[in-house]
This record gives C-alpha cells, sequence and structure tokens, in this order.
C-alpha cells in the first residue's frame, strides 16, 4: 500500500476496473483494494484445460488497436503474439464481426450451401447497421433492436429464398441463427431487451480480434504485480459500505474520514473516497444493504434499469478432430426456428437450441482438439443447473445430429457458471464411456431454471436505457 500526504482511497473489486483505478491512483496518496476472491481479474479467468489453456471469461480483444486501451496495456506488457502486433492488423476494419473459415450446420444432418448462409447473414448485417440510424432519435419506430429486426425480415420475408417455400424457411432459420449469435454478442436474452435508439452507441474499433497466447489473466497479473505489495487484499469480501459519516481511528482524533469500508471478517478501512467496481449483478441484488445510507435514488434507478444478461461457455476435448483442418466455426441452424414466432418457453426441452455453434480453439498444437460453445441468456442460466453428465450428453447428441455419424463422445469437457455465486466454475467429468453417456443423433432433450450476470467483454443491454455499467464513487460529495 502506498502513504502519503494524498487523499486514501479504497478500491472495492479487483477486476480490470478496480485493478485499473488502482494503477491510475499510483503516486496520490494512499489505496487499498479489496477483493472478495480468492484471485484478481474478475471476469477475466483463464484456467488449464487438455493441453493448454481456455479462457473461461474473456476471450478476445476486440478491435486491437492503438485506440484500445486494453491492448494497449498488453502491448506495454508484451503479452500478445507477432500478428497482433503489425501494424496491418491493428489497421483491418472488421467491423466488430471478423470472418473466420466456417461450417454451417442444420438440425436435419446436412452442411449448409455457403452461398445460402451468407445471403441471410449479409441480410442480418444490413439490417443491424441499419439500427445506428435512429442513434439520438427522439422517436424510434419501435423501442427494442429485436422489433425492429423482426419488422425488418417481415417486410422482405415474400421474397427471401426467391419465393420457394423450402429456400425461405431456410433463410428464415439461418436469419434466427443469427438473433441468437447478436444475442451473445450483446450479452442479452433477448434482442427485446436491447434499446434501439442507444444501440448505435457501441462503436468497433479497427483491428482483427486476437487473443493472449499466455492467457488473458496475464493481463491481470501484470497489472497486479506492478502494484505495490499489500496494495491488494484478496478474500477480503466488503459487507457494508458507510459513507457521507465521520469516522475516525482509534488513537488519532486529528482527522476524520467521511467513508468506513466494513469486511466480513471483521477488519474495516476509513477513507476519503471508495471507489466501486463489483459486477452489476451484485448491486441489482444488494445495493440496498450495502451502502449505508442507501444510495441516491437516480443511482439506485439507474443500477434497477441497466440489463444484465448471462453468457456461458462450454468446452468440449476430443481424442482426434472431426472437423476439417481449415474449419474454425462450427455453426447450428435449427431448421425449425424462424426470427418471426417466439422461441419455445420450455427451458427443459430446448434449451441447447440457443446454442450458436462451436468455435474451433487455435492452434491445435496449443490447445488439442478443443471445440468452444457459446450459449446466452435463459438458456445459459438453466444449463448451470444440469449436472456435468447432462450437458456432455447433450452436446454429444447435438454433435452426432448436425454431423449425421456416430461421434464417440468428447474426452474431457469444462463449462462456465457465470450466474451462480461460485463465480465461475469447471465442471470436469471423471472418466466415462462413450456407451454410458451415448445418446443415438436424434433431437436430444435434457432436463432444471434460474435469472441474470454479463461476461467480460460483453455489453450490459436493457430496452429501457443505455448499454453500459454503472459506475460508483462514492465521498462526502458523492450524490450531491
Amino acid at each position: 500500500m502506498e502513504e502519503g500526504g494524498g487523499r486514501r482511497v479504497v478500491a472495492v473489486g479487483a477486476g480490470l476496473a478496480g485493478l485499473g483505478a488502482a494503477q491510475r491512483l499510483r503516486g496520490h496518496g494512499s489505496l487499498r483494494l479489496l477483493e472478495a476472491a480468492a484471485r484478481a481479474g474478475g471476469r477475466v479467468c483463464t484456467r488449464p484445460f487438455a493441453s493448454g489453456l481456455v479462457e473461461m471469461g474473456a476471450h478476445w480483444i476486440h478491435g486491437p488497436s492503438p485506440g484500445n486501451p486494453v491492448f494497449r496495456l498488453a502491448t506495454h506488457y508484451g503479452l500478445l503474439g507477432p500478428e497482433a502486433a503489425r501494424e496491418e492488423n491493428q489497421q483491418l476494419e472488421a467491423g466488430g464481426h471478423p470472418p473466420l473459415p466456417s461450417i454451417t450446420y442444420s438440425s436435419s444432418g446436412r452442411a449448409l450451401n455457403t452461398q445460402a448462409v451468407s445471403k441471410a447473414r449479409d441480410l442480418f448485417d444490413a439490417l443491424l447497421t441499419s439500427t445506428r440510424a435512429f442513434r439520438g432519435s427522439e422517436e424510434p419506430p419501435v423501442p427494442s433492436v429485436g422489433q425492429y429486426l423482426r419488422a425488418e425480415i417481415s417486410r422482405r420475408v415474400s421474397a427471401l429464398g426467391g419465393g420457394e417455400e423450402d429456400a425461405r424457411r431456410l433463410q428464415l432459420a439461418i436469419l434466427a441463427t443469427c438473433l441468437k449469435l447478436e444475442c451473445c454478442i450483446s450479452g442479452t436474452h433477448s434482442m427485446d431487451l436491447v434499446a434501439l435508439e442507444p444501440f448505435g452507441e457501441y462503436v468497433s474499433l479497427p483491428g482483427l480480434d486476437c487473443t493472449f497466447p499466455g492467457g488473458y489473466s496475464s493481463l491481470p497479473h501484470h497489472m497486479l504485480s506492478a502494484l505495490p505489495e499489500g496494495t491488494v487484499l484478496l478474500n477480503k469480501a466488503v459487507r457494508t459500505i458507510r459513507w457521507r459519516g465521520s469516522f475516525r481511528e482509534e488513537g488519532d482524533e486529528t482527522r476524520d474520514f467521511p467513508v468506513r469500508v466494513e469486511c466480513e471478517d471483521g477488519d474495516a478501512f476509513l477513507a476519503d473516497h471508495v471507489i466501486i467496481t463489483v459486477p452489476l449483478g451484485f448491486l441489482k441484488e444488494h445495493h440496498q444493504h450495502f451502502f449505508q445510507p442507501p444510495l441516491p435514488e437516480r443511482k439506485a434507478e439507474a443500477i434497477h434499469r441497466l440489463g444484465f444478461g448471462t453468457n456461458n461457455k462450454i468446452f468440449l476435448e476430443f481424442e482426434q478432430p472431426f472437423w476439417e483442418p481449415q474449419q474454425q466455426l462450427l455453426e447450428v441452424v435449427w431448421e425449425d426456428e424462424s426470427p418471426l414466432e417466439e422461441p419455445s418457453a420450455d427451458l427443459e426441452a430446448n434449451w441447447f437450441k440457443k446454442l450458436i455453434g462451436f468455435l474451433v480453439l487455435q492452434p491445435p498444437e496449443q490447445h488439442g482438439h478443443v471445440l468452444c460453445g457459446f450459449i446466452a441468456g435463459k438458456e445459459s442460466e438453466y444449463m448451470e443447473t444440469l449436472s456435468d453428465a447432462e450437458v456432455l450428453s447433450t452436446m454429444t447428441s447435438i454433435l452426432r445430429m448436425l454431423t449425421a455419424t456416430w461421434l464417440l463422445a468428447a474426452q474431457g469437457m469444462t463449462s462456465t457458471c457465470w450466474l451462480s455465486p461460485c463465480l465461475t466454475t469447471l465442471r470436469i467429468p471423471g472418466p466415462c464411456s462413450s456407451s454410458s453417456l451415448a445418446r443415438p443423433p436424434t433431437a436430444p432433450s435434457t432436463p432444471p431454471p434460474t435469472g441474470p450476470c454479463c461476461q467480460a467483454g460483453e455489453r450490459p443491454s436493457d430496452s429501457t436505457s443505455s448499454s453500459g455499467c454503472p459506475a460508483l464513487f462514492l465521498s462526502s460529495e458523492a450524490g450531491k
């Protein structure tokens, strides 16, 4: 901890926001950073899996270019590979959706024609881009992005697939998959929860998305190492923040502090200011009792109105790949779906249909043969209630159905639980034979439900508010 003649500051939460605040405040008085977990990094969490590492939370640097503060930090610490450091890569305009060599499977067990997939995707991207026209509009045509997209697709539905019924249905099914992908990108259960007017505020920076060769956690590790010893206290859960008070340290009657931060273990820290960088989900659930006195109404209302969705990942390790070496993304299209129809609310029977597909972790020499599945929303939350065997069995059935082959079950699996209090749980089943977990390649059904948290790097969303997270800075002047 740094001591000095300046103000005394306590920051709560040692994710990237808390660590960034600590770095910025170095040399300006004394600072303590309190973290409830046993590690720093928050929604950045790298774990060993298979023969390499997997990212349980934040996965990429989106828009790795000089305008991106995460990229600048990673470059400063020398954490990126040579490709990401190339100037040409930093200048590439990828539009936030860099293309990957992919194959798209349908629920009928066939690989879809790339031209048909591209046609639907190009339409969806064009419609998504057109939402930017409503930024700053006092009267957008509809409240949400989801409503706008459905209305625009409805206007074009008769022309989809050249008017041929089967081709039209397939185009609608692909558009439904595009909508699910955007739910993952926006960190929401449904695009109906994302406001249309401020949607264009999100700006994609230039640069091809890149990863950290040594894992994303290498970034918070270096940020932590750069701080003076004793600045960050782990396993230090905060119970109550008392602000707008007048507190004195025992034996010192000369100085009053407006803030007292009380921890679960009985420790207390006096400060002039406190910076809160805890997850929005925690604030939604606890802010009424976490702050004494309660927050000003406008801050409490901001916490209430901002949306927060759940994104989870499923990692599957295979002894041998069933995909081609050039394929980096395996997409899933359910042919009976349409963005113009309400998705089923039966999570038990249909949770897996929210899965957008599987990313092939690259390079295989570093990771092994590993697929990373992405799933968002209430279906993602439901998945957290299932056993390891149920999740693995369902993924095996889906892959067999899509490829129309009797694949061996994955030899290893881990998945994230970002909604659950455990923050992130490694779920690795013990040794199991493919026969004991196998189901025939028919439409799978699996068995139990829950409610919201946002993965690092995604944007919170709500149909009544702008995207973004509330930053809380409390001192004797806060709330005026």
